[in-house]
């Protein structure tokens, strides 16, 4: 399925937007005030919080699921046992759907434990490359460089091997907590 990628985010708004024909998916949204994530989704991307079809979670931290709320129209997504853990937690107005495999034919849900043990990001193609959206996989492309987990990383070793194993199959990641960025896979590759 072709797709066009926008990037939408700080860390305090929306880590990645990926737009696929007749599909748009939230990753990790984390303002609570409903009106802010309003505004910024509207001003990154023309959409309203009504246009966004699924919202998916990478983990079950607080600060990634806070704004989910404000997409009450939109199907919420988690991998199995991350959605068995939020929705264990209560406090959402509705239960996440688990999901696995592919969504929409075009993106694939990877497991990437170590920041917490069931974390997953999710892999897709965009303009010929290879693109993660890793939550806290790889917090910031500071803690990618220095293979490296956050101080509230579950497991600090696996954290780092999840990094080597995404940097094998990235070409771009977009952090949890930082701008989007290349990763050098293509240059190692020739």
């Amino acid at each position: 399925m072709a797709s066009r990628c926008l990037e939408v985010g700080t860390p305090a708004a929306l880590p990645c937007l990926p737009l696929w024909y007749g599909f748009r998916l939230v990753v990790d949204p984390s303002m609570a005030d409903a009106e802010r994530m309003a505004a910024e989704l509207d001003r990154r991307t023309g959409l309203a919080p009504r246009d966004v079809d699924a919202v998916f979670v990478t983990h079950a931290h607080g600060d990634h699921l806070a704004g989910i709320g404000c997409f009450d129209r939109a199907t919420w997504l988690a991998a199995p046992d991350v959605a068995a853990a939020v929705n264990r937690g209560g406090g959402l107005s509705r239960e996440l759907e688990s999901a696995s495999g592919r969504l929409c034919d075009a993106v694939d849900v990877v497991p990437t434990p170590g920041h917490t043990p069931d974390h997953h990001s999710l892999r897709f193609d965009c303009d010929g490359m290879s693109v993660v959206v890793a939550g806290d996989a790889a917090m910031t492309r500071d803690f990618w460089r220095e293979r490296r987990g956050f101080f509230n990383t579950a497991d600090f070793d696996l954290a780092a091997r999840t990094i080597d194993e995404l940097g094998l199959a990235a070409d771009v990641v977009i952090p949890g907590h930082d701008n989007f960025f290349l990763t050098g896979r293509r240059d190692r590759e020739t």
